[in-house]
C-alpha cells in the first residue's frame, strides 16, 4: 500500500447530470462475431496463451504486445437453404513477444496460428477455420529496452509500467447500457442460439434512449441453412424481434422499439443473409480496439479512451490494467461506500513508475447527500486504494478469462 499512497490521489464531486437522466442517450454494443470483436478476442487470446507458456517454461509471464490484429474480411454467396464462401476471411496478427529464453524457443507462430483456430472454433458454430480462414502471424521479436524494462524491478515493489497511458472506468452502468449488454448477450447465449439457429453470432445493438423511450436497432447475420425463403426469412426476423423485445423489457425503464436488420429490401437478394453467419465472411473488415471498451459497450456519453486493451500484457502494461481497475475502483465506491451512487476513476501512469503508484488518480463521486463529500472522503480513499492494489493481481483473472476486456 506504501507506493499506492504516494499517488496523487483527487477526490470531487461527479458534475453534471448522469447520461441515464438526460433526455437522450446513446449506447452500441459490437457483438463477439463482430469483425471488430473478432480481432479482439483473438488479440486477447493470443495474449492468454503466450502468458501460460511462459509459465510453464519460465515460471514467469515474460514481455510480450500483441495489440495490433486486422481482419480482411472474405467473398461469400449466401442463399436460402446453404450458400458457399468463395473466398477465405484473412485474420493478421501482429505485434512482439518474447520468442526465446534461457536458450529455451517459444512456439509464438504456431501458438498464435493454432490458438486462433481453436478459438474461432469453440466460437462460431459455422465457421469451417480450414477452409474459410486464413491466419497470418506477422509476430517480432520484442524490444530490448521494453525487455529490460519489463524485468527490472527494485526488491519489494510492483511491476514498472510498460507505458505513459491512461485508463477510466465507471460505475454503475444505466439502464440503457444494461439494456444494450443483455440483448447482445442473450442472442448470443448457447439457450438462444438452440432454439434459433439461424441467428448468427455477428450480432451489433445500437440503443437510443429518448427520455423514457428506448429504440434497439440490432443487426443480426441470419445463417442462410436455417432458412427456407423469403417469407420464412421474414417470419423468423420477426421472432428475433420478439425475443429482443422480451430480453430488453426488464432492463429498460420505459417502452422498448425494436427494429432488426434495418437495411433489409423486399427481395430474397436484399436481406442480411449470410452462410457463416458473420459478416466478414463478405461484409466487412475488423480492427482490434474499433469496438467495445473494456466494460463491453461504446458509451460517447461516458468518459472513454482510445486505448485497444486486448492483447496488451497483463502484468505491466497500464494501458490495458489501468482500464480494468479504473472500473474496477469505481464499482467498489458503489458497492462500498454508503451514500455513493455513482463514481468515475481516471488513472494516468508514467512509464518506469510502480503500477500501483499512478501520477494521478482522479475520483468524482455523486452522492445520495451532495453536501457529504466530507464525510465519505477518508472511505472513497481507503476503497480507491485498496483496489488499485489488486492491480498487481490482476493478470490471474486476465489468464482465466474472467476479466471482460472487450
Amino acid at each position: 500500500m506504501a507506493e499506492s499512497a504516494r499517488a496523487a490521489l483527487e477526490i470531487s464531486s461527479l458534475e453534471g447530470a448522469s447520461p441515464g437522466a438526460l433526455p437522450l442517450e446513446l449506447v452500441e454494443r459490437k457483438g463477439l462475431g463482430h469483425p471488430d470483436t473478432l480481432c479482439d478476442a483473438l488479440a486477447e487470446n493470443l495474449s492468454r496463451l503466450l502468458s501460460r507458456a511462459y509459465l510453464e517454461r519460465f515460471g514467469v509471464i515474460l514481455h510480450h504486445n500483441v495489440d495490433k490484429a486486422l481482419l480482411r474480411g472474405g467473398a461469400a454467396r449466401p442463399a436460402f437453404g446453404g450458400g458457399e464462401v468463395t473466398a477465405p476471411i484473412e485474420l493478421y496478427l501482429a505485434g512482439r513477444a518474447t520468442l526465446e529464453a534461457k536458450g529455451v524457443r517459444v512456439p509464438v507462430i504456431e501458438l498464435a496460428v493454432e490458438g486462433s483456430r481453436q478459438w474461432l472454433r469453440e466460437h462460431l458454430r459455422f465457421l469451417d477455420v480450414e477452409r474459410h480462414v486464413r491466419i497470418i502471424p506477422l509476430l517480432r521479436a520484442t524490444s530490448g529496452d521494453l525487455t529490460e524494462l519489463f524485468l527490472r524491478r527494485p526488491e519489494g515493489t510492483s511491476p514498472l509500467a510498460n507505458d505513459t497511458s491512461l485508463g477510466v472506468g465507471y460505475a454503475p452502468l444505466d439502464p440503457l447500457e444494461r439494456t444494450v449488454l443483455e440483448v447482445e448477450q442473450g442472442l448470443n447465449s448457447p439457450e438462444v442460439k438452440q432454439r434459433q439457429p439461424e441467428l448468427g453470432e455477428d450480432i451489433k445493438v445500437m440503443g437510443v434512449r429518448r427520455l423514457h423511450h428506448t429504440s434497439l436497432t440490432v443487426a443480426c447475420a441470419m445463417v442462410g441453412r436455417f432458412i427456407e425463403d423469403l417469407p420464412d426469412y421474414q417470419r423468423k426476423k420477426e421472432r428475433l424481434r420478439e425475443r429482443i423485445t422480451t430480453i430488453a423489457r426488464p432492463f429498460a425503464h420505459g417502452p422498448v422499439e425494436v427494429t432488426v436488420n434495418a437495411a433489409d429490401g423486399n427481395t430474397p437478394d436484399s436481406v442480411y443473409l449470410s452462410v457463416t453467419g458473420l459478416s466478414a465472411e463478405a461484409g466487412d473488415d475488423g480492427q482490434v480496439g474499433r469496438g467495445n471498451r473494456v466494460n463491453g459497450l461504446i458509451t460517447p456519453y461516458r468518459p472513454m479512451v482510445l486505448e485497444a486493451a486486448a492483447g496488451k500484457n497483463p502484468v505491466t502494461h497500464v494501458g490495458k490494467l489501468y482500464n480494468l481497475v479504473a472500473q474496477r475502483i469505481a464499482a467498489a465506491l458503489v458497492a462500498e461506500v454508503p451514500g455513493v451512487r455513482e463514481a468515475t476513476c481516471y488513472l494516468v501512469s508514467q512509464i518506469g513508475r510502480p503500477i500501483t503508484s499512478p501520477e494521478v488518480i482522479d475520483v468524482k463521486v455523486r452522492l445520495d447527500d451532495p453536501a457529504g463529500l466530507g464525510a465519505v472522503r477518508g472511505r472513497v480513499s481507503e476503497v480507491a486504494l485498496a483496489t488499485l492494489a489488486t492491480v498487481t493481481s490482476l493478470w490471474r483473472a486476465l489468464l482465466d478469462g474472467t476479466e471482460r476486456v472487450y
